[in-house]
């Protein structure tokens, strides 16, 4: 995989469907164990709740995981991973948490009110791309330092850092696919006096 949509913040939405008030919160997460953390997190906060849902899916082993918490099977947490899946967003977690307002609201108004509160969560966190890429650094003079820190941004490129020294040492990180093409723009800028570097690969918001 070299790219995954996922959720910037942690956040939460509410609303509220004939008296029950559903807050739906979001957050992102690498593991099973941060998933059930934030999961407890909000039942002990919400413990005089009828009911804390949930939903997570992880990239690492694929896995998705969700509960009813006592709502009717397959009315609370199926519909709230469905929200994760038909975004297709991962390394998420979503627990909606209701607080009944005395009207039963059926099997089919329990699946849109835990959609629509998952949903809203969800959209407060912010869906954002991730993209593998390469974290590299190259070495030059201070005359060809404009023209390649203009070269990096231009290709896709996001300087992290600048060291002047007796030369200009430039940090960044690029998608992967875009460092031939950018180790030829810069052998092209500089009569092969510049070569690019590259020293790992990690994920990046793009």
């Amino acid at each position: 995989m070299r790219s995954y949509k996922t959720v910037k913040n942690s956040a939460s939405g509410e609303l509220t469907e004939k008296r029950s008030r559903f807050i739906g919160y979001c957050k992102p997460v690498a593991t099973e164990a941060e998933a059930v953390d934030f999961i407890n997190k909000i039942k002990k906060e919400h413990w005089d709740a009828r009911h804390n849902v949930y939903a997570y899916s992880l990239r690492e082993g694929q896995v998705k995981r969700y509960s009813d918490d006592g709502e009717p099977s397959g009315t609370a947490g199926v519909p709230v991973l469905d929200v994760i899946t038909k975004n297709d967003v991962v390394d998420v977690v979503i627990v909606v948490t209701r607080y009944f307002g005395g009207v039963l609201l059926g099997t089919g108004g329990l699946v849109r009110a835990y959609s629509a509160a998952a949903k809203v969560g969800l959209e407060a966190a912010g869906v954002i791309n991730m993209s593998l890429c390469s974290e590299c650094e190259i070495s030059c003079t201070y005359n060809q330092y404009g023209k390649l820190n203009t070269l990096i941004m231009n290709m896709g490129g996001v300087v992290d850092n600048c060291d002047f020294a007796d030369n200009v040492n430039i940090s960044f990180h690029i998608p992967c696919e875009m460092t031939a093409s950018l180790d030829k723009e810069f052998a092209d800028a500089t009569a092969g006096e510049v070569k690019l570097q590259i020293n790992s690969e990690k994920f990046f918001e793009i």
